[in-house]
């Protein structure tokens, strides 16, 4: 049993490293939420246009995301799909595995459990944190996963970010204003399409999506969950009449 026990501890500590970020960079800490449709379908939107291309996510139907977001089949069909795609397949690409290995030095994940296995706050922090870096293959880094082999593909949307830091920590603070010291910043002659406001809230939405991805039965699991307690506690109401009505006579 203890031999069990420990096992099961030690293959914990993979997905524990993930979730922390590994790096030691600090996460951004946010709270996703499955009942928000509109944030899943612009989320949805980011995640075809930028990431569907070399990233699958294998485990999901075109038309369940569809259903579950409340996008209409014809809209999903013309705006989210590729052409040679039907409504009922899986959410594949045509991305070889063997040529995608040697464009980018591994065959990019399927991104359907990612939120599971890192956790949202890496997913979100990983999105903001990439940032110039003229010796890596792609010319970028990234801050919550160093030496990444994945181009900034949303950089027309966010810009060049700037590392300002140059080897002092990220959390330091001024200690009169309390400001951070040192951070990552957009580059003013390189910026993108959005502010940094909005591109936040896009990351946002597009960890959200992926959060319902890895888990879509989420919100029916809390549904069934209230169900279940207020269940219990008629159970509980009525036990206790019942008791109460057998025991009358003998107290």
């Amino acid at each position: 049993m203890k031999k069990a026990i420990i096992t099961l501890l030690f293959s914990l500590v993979p997905v524990l490293g993930f979730a922390a970020g590994g790096t030691g960079y600090p996460l951004d800490p946010i709270e996703t939420d499955p009942s928000d449709k509109a944030s899943l379908q612009r989320g949805a939107m980011y995640y075809q246009n930028f990431c569907s291309a070399c990233h699958a996510t294998q485990f999901q139907r075109y038309e369940r995301v569809a259903d579950d977001i409340g996008i209409p089949h014809d809209l999903m069909l013309e705006n989210l799909m590729p052409q040679s795609s039907k409504i009922g397949d899986l959410m594949t690409n045509g991305m070889r595995k063997d040529e995608a290995k040697v464009w980018f030095g591994a065959a990019p994940p399927d991104l359907t459990m990612v939120t599971r296995v890192r956790g949202d706050d890496w997913v979100y922090t990983y999105l903001r944190t990439f940032y110039e870096d003229p010796k890596r293959p792609w010319g970028v880094n990234n801050k919550v996963f160093p030496d990444v082999g994945m181009p900034h593909v949303l950089m027309e949307l966010q810009g060049i970010q700037i590392d300002s830091c140059q080897g002092a920590s990220p959390t330091e603070r001024d200690p009169l204003t309390g400001e951070k010291i040192c951070g990552l910043t957009v580059d003013p002659d390189r910026k993108g399409s959005m502010t940094p406001a909005e591109y936040d809230q896009a990351m946002y939405d597009l960890t959200n999506f992926l959060a319902y991805s890895a888990e879509p039965m989420k919100m029916e699991r809390k549904q069934l969950g209230i169900y279940v307690l207020l269940f219990l506690v008629l159970l509980f109401i009525v036990s206790l009449l019942l008791k109460r009505e057998y025991w009358k006579d003998i107290h």
